[in-house]
């Protein structure tokens, strides 16, 4: 099978072929997994690509959700399943954060964190070997191969050959982009902009009560990322938390009149919510945030977004603190490192995003390429 590949290929990420340089140009790096938020984006740029609306540089897996060598399975499979694996390349990336380990994150629910208890990659064991990895429930990729460059050596080298036209969807946590912006700095200047699933500007955090999940990971990368000189977009939890999912829409994903192999999967890995029990196919009443694929939405129309503000927008960085991972979002620059000024989005066009949403996740599978 595909994955006996990522033992040797774990340092390993490349590129694709796609429409022409009039489209947005854009480079996904995710803790992928096969279809919750990061999976069903990767669906809906694959049909946005299939339709010349987008160009997808490739993929950029990092540890988050899950660890590295998991997520990189789910997304070869992803690729695969959709008929593009020799169109979107897999990338592997980092697997720890820069520093955040699990004798910390224990000192900082001790310091009284709280929050949802969500831990992604750090609540079960990594995997050590293929042998360990957990198939999607159609399988692992049997065609599709990791590529042979790093995640890292990926975005630098994607950035340098098209200055000024990658836009990073940052789905995941940040440790990617700080390694690539650490060993290469020349490329901060040629990267159009960053759109980021993160950050807690004035909600409660998710996985602590006071930071977003993705930003927590690996607060280090990034306070870091965040502070660069570059075009930013946050799409964060005060916006997330008022987009849901509900039973309706789920079921014109779930239970579409032509299925597809994405509508299964979709079905299978949504339909009976996190706990396996309580879900959209048990409970009428069931809801789910929209998370990722916001990011997706926003750069193909930010007129989504609803309303924005305008913030200097930081990340605490405080190993073992209970804030640690904290983001920020100051009305007027602060005293200490000069923060960037980024659109932070508040809210969403819902009834339309939940259209792009549907059309993308149900269309024909392979996806039908130009």
């Amino acid at each position: 099978m595909a994955v006996t590949a990522l033992s040797a290929a774990l340092s390993a990420c490349g590129g694709s072929d796609g429409p022409a340089a009039s489209v947005p140009k854009v480079l996904i790096d995710s803790d992928y997994n096969t279809m919750s938020d990061d999976g069903q984006l990767g669906v809906m740029a694959a049909q946005l690509q299939a339709q010349g609306r987008l160009q997808v540089m490739g993929i950029s897996v990092v540890s988050g959700n899950q660890w590295l060598r998991q997520g990189v399975a789910d997304a070869l499979k992803s690729v695969e399943r959709l008929g593009v694996g020799d169109r979107i390349g897999v990338y592997a990336g980092a697997n720890y954060a820069f520093d955040h380990d699990l004798p910390t994150i224990r000192r900082e629910l001790a310091a009284g964190a709280g929050g949802d208890g969500y831990l992604g990659a750090w609540g079960g064991p990594e995997p050590r070997s293929d042998a360990d990895l957990k198939p999607s429930p159609d399988g692992f990729a049997t065609r599709t191969r990791v590529q042979s460059r790093s995640a890292v050596d990926f975005i630098v080298d994607t950035v340098k050959a098209n200055p000024n036209e990658i836009t990073i969807l940052a789905i995941g946590p940040l440790t990617n982009i700080a390694l690539a912006a650490r060993r290469n700095p020349e490329i901060v200047p040629l990267i159009k902009q960053i759109i980021y699933m993160g950050g807690a500007i004035d909600v409660a955090g998710n996985t602590t009560k006071f930071a977003e999940f993705n930003w927590w990971f690996d607060p280090e990368a990034a306070q870091e990322v965040v502070r660069l000189p570059i075009p930013q977009v946050v799409v964060p939890l005060d916006v997330t938390d008022t987009v849901l999912l509900d039973k309706a829409t789920y079921d014109r994903i779930a239970h579409p009149a032509r299925p597809t192999a994405v509508t299964t999967v979709f079905q299978q890995l949504n339909g009976y919510g996190f706990d396996g029990k309580n879900g959209f196919e048990t409970n009428p009443a069931y809801t789910q945030n929209i998370w990722d694929t916001l990011t997706l939405a926003y750069l193909l129309d930010p007129a989504y977004a609803t309303q924005t503000e305008q913030r200097y927008v930081d990340v605490l960085a405080k190993p073992g603190a209970a804030d640690n991972g904290r983001s920020v979002g100051y009305a007027q620059q602060p005293a200490g490192p000069t923060l960037q000024k980024m659109t932070v989005v508040k809210k969403f066009d819902n009834a339309r995003f939940f259209e792009l949403y549907v059309d993308l996740l149900t269309r024909p599978v392979p996806v039908s390429l130009p």
